[in-house]
């Protein structure tokens, strides 16, 4: 844990146990989410063919997930460092220069 503090730069246990609490509701949420998401623009596991479904699945919940993550975040009072987490997320995919 304390690996963790320090690379994240995380002042106390309680913050640590809030993020790592925030990553898992926010895991749950995303993939919960995407199921309507998929049935509303007319995807679903029985009609479309698995590898045209699961890639765009995965697609959607990666998305879901980074948009949520900071609404959960702030929810909890870590916007920013979940702020932060994102932007260097998306850096990586060269989606934004950080």
């Amino acid at each position: 844990m304390k690996k963790f503090k320090e690379r994240w730069n995380i002042q106390s246990d309680f913050q640590l146990a809030i993020i790592i609490l925030v990553f898992s509701l926010n895991g749950s949420l995303a993939v919960y989410v995407a199921k309507p998401l998929l049935n509303f623009i007319g995807l679903n596991q029985e009609t479309t063919h698995p590898l045209i479904f699961w890639p765009l699945r995965v697609l959607i919940v990666f998305f879901v997930y980074q948009f949520t993550l900071i609404i959960i975040g702030t929810l909890f009072g870590q916007k920013e460092f979940f702020w932060n987490f994102s932007k260097k997320m998306w850096s990586r995919f060269n989606f934004i220069k950080s």
